[in-house]
């Protein structure tokens, strides 16, 4: 597993992002609807983000949180081995995200998630705005909530997510639950 300094790279790549767009720390807080200290603190390196806040800013961005990862993590090369693939943990929940695909200029990202048992991880509509996605459970079981719909997954089952709503991954079982997500950014 690649931990390196993912929370640096992470904290790099959304200081650029918002100074790309002129944004002071305010207006991405003001946007993003979260703390100023907090972004602050992440964009530092001081503190790893969760995978809640990671939606909320990159759907502050106009970015899906996987595009944005992968703009943290980018190593540019056709083959990206197993053990070579980074890997960021929820600091949180202890969700374990492996950005599977290698970076390229194809509109597609492939990630596999591993969700402990008991846990959830809520995510915004602003994080899926601009991509469509593919949620395929590898082993376990996984809960999710899309909106008002509620999916049971199974190993095995792959779901085609709707329109951006407001939802939450969710692991009620006492295993961990692995999924893979396949991510298609539009445009």
């Amino acid at each position: 597993m690649v931990h390196d300094d993912i929370d640096l790279r992470i904290g790099a790549r959304i200081r650029a992002e918002r100074e790309t767009r002129g944004w002071s720390l305010t207006e991405l807080a003001d946007r993003a609807k979260v703390s100023r200290a907090m972004i602050h603190k992440v964009e530092r390196g001081d503190s790893s983000p969760t995978a809640n806040l990671l939606g909320k800013l990159s759907g502050a961005f106009g970015l899906s949180m996987s595009t944005l990862l992968a703009r943290a993590e980018a190593a540019g090369c056709d083959l990206l081995r197993r053990d070579d693939q980074p890997v960021w943990t929820d600091p949180e929940t202890g969700y374990i995200r492996r950005q599977v695909s290698p970076k390229s200029d194809m509109p597609l990202d492939l990630v596999e998630v591993t969700l402990p048992a008991g846990k959830e991880v809520p995510m915004p509509a602003s994080a899926y705005a601009f991509i469509r996605q593919l949620i395929w459970v590898l082993a376990g079981n996984l809960v999710f909530v899309e909106g008002p719909v509620r999916h049971e997954l199974q190993a095995g089952d792959c779901l085609h997510l709707g329109p951006p709503e407001d939802c939450v991954f969710r692991n009620e079982g006492v295993e961990p639950c692995t999924y893979a997500v396949a991510v298609l950014r539009d445009g």
